[in-house]
C-alpha cells in the first residue's frame, strides 16, 4: 500500500500513473465523473449539482440545490469598490486578459476577515460547539468561553452596519424549501441571541455564520463548504470588469500624490 510507503519508495510506486477515483477523460470516446458517464449520465444535469457531487461524492436535492444556489445569488454584488471587484475592475481598466482579472479577484475573495476566511472559521466555530453541547456543556459557557480566550467569533459582527441585509432573503429562501429547521441553523440563531443578551449588540449574525450553518446541516465537511464558497462572489464580478473595461485606460480609481498621506521618510538629495 503506497500510504505506507515513505521517501523514494513511495515516489517510484506513484511515477509514471495517475491513481484517481474521480474520473478521466477518453478523448474521441467518453469522461468518466466520479464513475459516472458524464455525458449519458450528467449532459443535463444542473451545474450546481454537478459542482457539488464533484467536491462531495453525493448527490443533494432539488431543493438543497435551490437553496445552494441561492447563497451565490444573494451575495452577487456588482460593487467595484469591493475589495476582490476592484481587482476585476483595474484589471477590466488596463485592459488585462478577463481571464487574469477575474481570477485574480478570485484569489483575493478568500481573505482574513473577508469572504472565504470567515466562512470556513464559522463552520468550524459550530462543529466544535456542537462537540462541547453534545458532551454536556452548556452552548453559552462555550460561548463565553470563546469570547474570554480572545477568539474572534467568525460569523457574527459585520464592519461599518452590524445588520446584514441578505439575512431574511436566505433565511425566507430556507424555510420556502423546508430547509430552516436544521440543529445548526438554529444553532447559529441561538448563538446571536446568547451574544445580545452576554452585551454585544455589534456581534450579530452575518453572511458567514448562516450560510455555514445551513452547508452543516446539509452535511458538508469545513473543507467540503470552503470550497463550494469559492465562486460565492464571482456573478458580481464581470459586470465591474465590463464597466470597467469601457472607461479610459487609467481612470479607474486614480489617485492624485497629493491625496497620498505619506509619513515615510523625507525628500532626499542624490550622492554625487
Amino acid at each position: 500500500m503506497t500510504s505506507q510507503m515513505k521517501g523514494p519508495e513511495l515516489l517510484a510506486a506513484e511515477a509514471g500513473i495517475l491513481r484517481t477515483r474521480v474520473g478521466a477523460c477518453w478523448p474521441g470516446s467518453h469522461a468518466i465523473f466520479r464513475g459516472h458517464d458524464l455525458h449519458q449520465e450528467f449532459h443535463d444535469a444542473d451545474w450546481m449539482d454537478l459542482y457539488v457531487y464533484g467536491i462531495t461524492g453525493r448527490r443533494f436535492t432539488p431543493q438543497q440545490l435551490r437553496l445552494l444556489h441561492g447563497i451565490w445569488v444573494n451575495t452577487s454584488y456588482p460593487d467595484t469598490r469591493l475589495w476582490n471587484n476592484r481587482v476585476a475592475a483595474l484589471a477590466g481598466n488596463v485592459r488585462s486578459s478577463p481571464v487574469l482579472g477575474l481570477t485574480a479577484a478570485l484569489a483575493v475573495s478568500e481573505a482574513r476577515i473577508y469572504g472565504g476566511g470567515p466562512g470556513l472559521r464559522a463552520i468550524n466555530f459550530f462543529y466544535r460547539a456542537r462537540k462541547a453541547v453534545d458532551g454536556g456543556q452548556p452552548l453559552r459557557e462555550f460561548i463565553s468561553q470563546e469570547l474570554a480566550s480572545g477568539r474572534h467569533l467568525y460569523g457574527y459582527g459585520r464592519p461599518i452596519e452590524a445588520h446584514d441585509e441578505r439575512l431574511p432573503w436566505l433565511s425566507g429562501l430556507a424555510r420556502s424549501l423546508g430547509l430552516a429547521d436544521g440543529s445548526y441553523f438554529r444553532m447559529a440563531q441561538e448563538v446571536e441571541r446568547i451574544l445580545m443578551e452576554l452585551g454585544k449588540p455589534a456581534l450579530r449574525m452575518n453572511y458567514a455564520a448562516m450560510t455555514a450553518s445551513l452547508g452543516a446541516d446539509m452535511g458538508l465537511s469545513a473543507r467540503e463548504f470552503q470550497i463550494f464558497r469559492v465562486p460565492l462572489f464571482f456573478a458580481g464580478m464581470p459586470p465591474c470588469l465590463v464597466e470597467a473595461a469601457q472607461k479610459p485606460e487609467g481612470t479607474l480609481f486614480p489617485t492624485p500624490c497629493d491625496g497620498i498621506a505619506y509619513e515615510g521618510v523625507g525628500k532626499r538629495a542624490w550622492k554625487k
